[in-house]
């Protein structure tokens, strides 16, 4: 068996949003590993429910109700489960929200969850009242200078750091990273927005926002191709963009394990094409999609 530090892990999007899809796709890739590619493994799902006060980078559209049924599944799958409270705008009077205490406090009872977070503030709270949760810097914090990013991987409260996706090619600098601060790092891999967008931060903070009710005008995004929504075929021709084949041939080979995959706003059928790209066998795709598509009864429109 390849060791971990050879092998890719996946940090998939949607814990809350997409547990219908999940709860059929987790079995198959544990029970039908002959399907899937044999270096790669899925390290966590994040997410979080609908109207989360803390949460940040997407309003969030998950269930509401069915923490115990997503802590279950991804405790029988052994897959790391990650809130999404990466809300950028906290302050001392957000930090008491019951809805937000009360999923800490569920998911520290379980080892091995973890926080995607923004806000140092919030860091310090949760940090204190929940030991065991690990930390996630989010990539709200939009880290595009190189030196930036180091010293966010210097920060010992960070297991992951998920650096701005304008980085993930910069290997001149990557390369230079000794071997722990190369293990923080995560990729975002799939990101749709165009590498000029000079606005990221602000889109970001809207979020934010929008999260915590503050009525203001909301942030308009000016890109071209904004009409368009996400589109993974775009994605695919993004400069930034990390597919299978640099994941083998370029940042396994260079001591890099942890790639992020985004989609939590999107539709869970453009999520399954996600799970197909990076991670299942072309023979068996079709399978995959067979499984998951009458297992749902899915009917497209």
């Amino acid at each position: 068996m390849k060791n971990k530090e050879t092998k890719a892990r996946y940090h998939l999007p949607g814990l809350f949003e997409f547990y219908d899809l999940y709860k059929i796709f987790l079995p198959l890739f544990y029970g039908h590993r002959d399907w899937f590619y044999d270096w790669c493994e899925i390290g966590s799902i994040y997410g979080a429910p609908a109207d989360c006060l803390w949460g940040g980078g997407r309003v969030g559209f998950g269930e509401n109700g069915i923490e115990k049924e997503v802590l279950s599944l991804c405790r029988e799958c052994n897959v790391s489960a990650r809130l999404t409270f990466s809300n950028s705008l906290i302050e001392e009077k957000h930090l008491g929200d019951e809805k937000c205490n009360r999923l800490c406090s569920l998911f520290s009872k379980s080892e091995g969850n973890g926080i995607i977070l923004h806000s140092d503030l919030l860091l310090n709270y949760i940090k204190s009242k929940y030991p065991g949760l690990y930390f996630v810097s989010s990539t709200t914090k939009v880290l595009s200078d190189f030196n930036q990013l180091e010293q966010e991987l210097n920060r010992l409260d960070f297991k992951y750091v998920v650096p701005d996706f304008r980085l993930n090619k910069d290997f001149e600098n990557l390369f230079l990273l000794d071997e722990h601060q190369k293990s923080k790092v995560e990729f975002l891999c799939n990101e749709c927005c165009s590498p000029n967008c000079s606005a990221r931060k602000t889109c970001y903070e809207n979020v934010s926002r929008k999260n915590l009710g503050i009525d203001e005008v909301s942030h308009v995004c000016i890109a071209s191709n904004k009409g368009d929504g996400y589109r993974f075929s775009s994605a695919m021709k993004n400069p930034s963009f990390i597919g299978i084949e640099d994941i083998q041939k370029v940042y396994l080979k260079n001591g890099f394990s942890e790639f992020k995959i985004e989609g939590r706003s999107l539709g869970s059928a453009l999520i399954l094409e996600f799970l197909l790209h990076y991670m299942t066998k072309p023979e068996h795709q079709l399978e995959v999609r067979e499984n998951i598509y009458l297992d749902n009864t899915l009917d497209l429109f």
